[in-house]
């Protein structure tokens, strides 16, 4: 079979698009639904004017985009980042989809993003930005119909703010507007660490289906921020040897292994910066990507396994701890190669589900120890696993594959089951 390439590899909505075909091909889905499927329910694109400290008046383009909410409520993050753009949103926002699905939390698929630098922002500036895009996307969101959450450069106080907004115009206090809310606020034990805890549990059932002992593995992860640096943890209480992790400006490795307490206490003092830590030999950020070892996290950013790079992959196992690590054209070089990949969708899917669950305990009024969230958050992502590994091997494909087909059959069952409202 010759190896499938897409024009522009590193566009990340042409990227989900032709991941989506491939599985609505495999699946012989309805004409009518995948027309259904392929184009966003709405998408918004507002100005966000902010008065700045020195009493200047800039304009910020932001954008919310709703996939689809046949399954339940929009679900998806807000990114603050110089280089948001719609089709990124338009990605984002179908990938919320398809990681609902499979994982089967009632949720649709939401995103959102503002253009802007926020290490240019002043807190002050950053406050009065997200209050500004909060009021101009208020008449598409709410708990019953788009639910936001963090995102890149966003955190649990962009949260607060965009919650206590939305309920200075409600006029009363809703909980279940936003996720990934600080606890005093209804967050949910467990959720600031849920994604990179949910890439252990991946990793962990990707080594039991390999066949690999985690004790004679050596890992590497891409991004120390909270994503990557809790899953390097969760990596290393498996007895994996972290070789290396890195973030935007160096990668630190050690041949023997990180220092892993040294390492969390750098990233907790440095806010997920690598700059000045000692436990390693410096070396270049994307030097991580391609080095010897058993298994790589890519838990920063989109486009980072490329046709460029993907022959010089050496790790066995690949977890996707960011959205969209990898393109579509690297997909076929890896699978060739032997590289067993669990995807974005799947592997990045523990931050959601914590999300759901934050949902529904806003919504009952009653808090679960995180204890509780991590036995519930286990069950779901596990069995997720087992369903999408199941499909992949009864259709002869990759998990990514797998993984689609699985969460497009999903939504397409109940777009036949609702019907189509005229």
């Amino acid at each position: 079979m010759a190896q499938p390439t897409i024009q522009n590899e590193e566009n990340p909505y042409d990227a989900m698009l032709y991941r989506f075909d491939v599985a609505a091909e495999k699946l012989g889905l309805d004409p009518g639904v995948y027309k259904i499927l392929k184009i966003p329910d709405r998408e918004i694109t507002v100005s966000v004017p902010v008065q700045m400290d020195d009493g200047s008046l800039q304009v910020f383009r932001g954008y919310r985009v709703q996939h689809s909410i046949v399954r339940g409520p929009g679900k998806g993050g807000v990114r603050f980042a110089p280089n948001v753009n719609l089709d990124e949103v338009r990605a984002l926002a179908a990938w919320m989809t398809w990681k609902c699905a499979a994982v089967n939390v009632p949720f649709g698929g939401a995103k959102g993003g503002v253009i802007c630098n926020p290490k240019e922002l002043s807190r002050g500036e950053l406050e009065r930005l997200t209050r500004r895009y909060m009021a101009m996307i208020m008449d598409i969101i709410g708990p019953d119909r788009d639910v936001p959450a963090p995102d890149m450069n966003t955190d649990p106080q962009i949260m607060a703010w965009m919650m206590d907004t939305y309920a200075m115009h409600q006029r009363h206090a809703e909980y279940g507007i936003v996720t990934g809310k600080p606890l005093e606020l209804g967050g949910s034990h467990g959720r600031i660490r849920a994604t990179g805890y949910g890439v252990g549990l991946m990793t962990r059932e990707a080594l039991i289906r390999q066949g690999m002992d985690p004790k004679s593995c050596t890992g590497v992860v891409q991004g120390a921020g909270n994503v990557g640096g809790v899953s390097a943890d969760a990596l290393a209480n498996m007895g994996i040897r972290i070789l290396a992790i890195s973030d935007v400006d160096m990668t630190i490795y050690n041949s023997k292994g990180l220092d892993m307490m040294a390492l969390k206490a750098h990233l907790r003092e440095h806010r997920g910066s690598l700059a000045g830590f000692q436990g390693g030999d410096i070396l270049g950020p994307q030097e991580v990507l391609t080095m010897d070892a058993d298994i790589l996290v890519p838990a920063a950013t989109e486009n980072v396994i490329t046709s460029k790079n993907a022959g010089d992959i050496k790790a066995k196992i690949i977890v996707e701890g960011a959205n969209g690590p990898t393109t579509p054209n690297a997909d076929k070089i890896l699978e060739d190669k032997g590289v067993f990949v669990v995807p974005d969708i799947l592997g990045n899917a523990g931050g959601v589900t914590v999300s759901y669950f934050e949902w529904v305990q806003n919504r009952l009024g009653y808090y679960w120890d995180e204890r509780d969230v991590n036995d519930r958050l286990e069950k779901i992502m596990v069995n997720a696993f087992q369903e999408v590994c199941g499909m992949a091997d009864r259709q002869g494909t990759s998990a990514r594959i797998g993984a689609y087909m699985l969460s497009v059959e999903r939504v397409a069952a109940v777009h036949k089951l609702r019907g189509i409202y005229a």
